[in-house]
């Protein structure tokens, strides 16, 4: 993260640039512009969340199918500020924080952004109150909910002190036990996968009934996989499928906004990669009953109920992507690569072609493949264990003895061969990349260059027909004509293409 000022997502923590945080005066006596575009930026976030369609999946999420399994119990509402799983003072810098953004706020606020109950919050503010960092400016007779809270010179202070600290703004976060225990919970060897839910996944592509029956053991035990074969032959796509075959119909699970080690926060919800199932955040509410549900809600709402996330690493993977990255400017951190895929899928794609020697990650994998337990490290040098639950995917072009060794290989419960496709199989490929293209198929074209192009050297790929059909489709749209098939275009194809011979007429 930059040290500038940005317009946050929706659900990423605010964080103060260092320059905004004066040490003399008192809070509004920043500049106007900075103090007003952080309070303005404050309210859109909130008006965001409000906007959002009650019970309506995320737009791009999609719905999730009818029938799904492995949905994870959703995590409930913790009933006192000791079931948070976080301490006293972290709850309280978090609420001075807010308040000191905000200028004065209700109580209903304050535990609307934190997303906590308000009988968990009113203890925080009371405890604030008393410590003569809170004022009460007013309130409405619904009770201590719409009490309108300002800091005092002191609270003033403390927020500064907290800014210092973190500048972390947003949920509160929940602990590495609640986190622990929740990831056990919604593991992918928690989905009941069906040979015809696995059919259904791959209904678009060709392949081996055979390979099927292997692929669907290898998901349900949620380990490891290790697709290896000759390039062009669909390991990624494969590999892809798996991942959209869970994040479609392997349930939900639950993420948190962040997480606390040793009272640092580590932000974990990444938008990018989770996809919400709903909306955040109830609608508005205006009456007093209303508010009373909503000060104690059902579920916890620091925690977002998503698909199984897909995450995907190829070659720039980097061993310092597998870390926890600080944020000096910020002073929390943010959750690597394989904590994010939790629950879900780790694609390792192209895996050798990474800029870092294939022993060096591999020798990073050991410990988590075999215990499902992964150890990361804070600034601090304090070491702390969190899980490694997810389905966790190498895909490579080259041969396995090439990349690891006996020992390694002992820790992948699947190892899976992509090979060549069969002359049955491509010419079903073939015929269905015609039909996507709306291109008219012709067998005996395929046999003549099946034939004549191809050899016990030089042996079809899977994804030669898609190739091929892309490039023919250029060359009849720069010569004005219709995408079709004939000899001619087809093996004047194959030379720009795939670097066959000629063909002389």
């Amino acid at each position: 993260m930059s040290s500038g000022w940005h317009a946050p997502d929706r659900d990423e923590p605010i964080a103060l640039p260092p320059e905004d945080l004066v040490p003399a005066g008192d809070a509004v006596d920043l500049p106007e512009d900075v103090y007003a575009r952080i309070v303005q930026q404050v309210r859109e976030i909130c008006d965001a969340i409000d906007s959002e369609p009650q019970g309506v999946p995320d737009p791009g999420a999609g719905a999730l199918p009818s029938k799904v399994t492995g949905n994870a119990p959703a995590p409930l509402a913790p009933a006192s500020l000791e079931e948070t799983g976080i301490s006293l003072g972290q709850l309280s810098d978090l609420a001075l924080k807010l308040v000191y953004l905000a200028g004065a706020t209700t109580g209903y606020e304050v535990s609307r952004q934190l997303r906590l109950p308000f009988s968990v919050i009113s203890e925080t503010l009371q405890f604030l109150k008393s410590e003569r960092c809170l004022d009460v400016m007013s309130g409405e007779v619904v009770g201590p909910l719409s009490y309108r809270f300002q800091l005092t010179d002191q609270g003033r202070q403390r927020a500064r002190d907290a800014f210092h600290h973190s500048r972390y703004v947003g949920p509160a976060p929940v602990s590495l036990e609640q986190y622990t225990r929740q990831c056990q919970l919604q593991a992918v060897t928690s989905v009941q996968l069906t040979p015809e839910q696995l059919d259904a996944a791959f209904a678009n592509l060709v392949i081996d009934p055979a390979l099927i029956k292997r692929l669907g053991p290898a998901v349900c035990s949620g380990q490891s996989i290790f697709l290896y074969g000759p390039p062009g032959n669909g390991k990624t796509v494969i590999a892809k499928g798996l991942g959209q075959l869970l994040n479609q119909s392997g349930g939900s699970i639950y993420v948190p906004y962040a997480i606390t080690v040793e009272n640092q926060i580590i932000s974990l919800f990444d938008p990018t990669l989770h996809r919400p199932v709903h909306s955040a955040r109830p609608a508005p509410v205006s009456d007093e009953s209303s508010l009373r549900a909503m000060s104690e809600p059902l579920l916890d709402e620091r925690w977002r109920e998503v698909r199984r996330p897909i995450v995907t690493a190829g070659g720039e993977l980097s061993l310092e992507m597998l870390d926890l990255r600080y944020h000096p400017a910020s002073g929390y951190y943010t959750a690597p690569l394989q904590i994010k895929a939790n629950g879900g899928v780790f694609l390792i794609d192209d895996f050798g072609r990474q800029l870092v020697p294939p022993a060096q990650l591999l020798n990073r994998w050991i410990l988590p493949l075999e215990e499902r337990i992964d150890y990361l490290t804070l600034s601090t040098g304090k070491k702390f264990a969190v899980p490694f639950e997810q389905l966790t995917v190498f895909s490579t072009n080259m041969k396995p003895e090439q990349l690891v060794d006996a020992a390694f290989m002992r820790r992948i419960r699947h190892k899976i061969e992509i090979g060549i496709p069969t002359e049955k199989q491509f010419r079903e490929i073939f015929r269905k990349c015609c039909d996507h293209r709306q291109i008219k198929y012709d067998d005996w074209i395929v046999t003549r260059l099946l034939t004549t192009q191809y050899n016990a050297e030089n042996p079809p790929k899977a994804s030669d027909p898609r190739d091929l059909l892309d490039v023919i489709d250029a060359i009849c749209r720069f010569r004005g004509e219709r995408p079709h098939l004939s000899e001619k275009i087809v093996f004047e194809a194959f030379q720009e293409c795939l670097g066959g011979p000629r063909l002389q007429y």
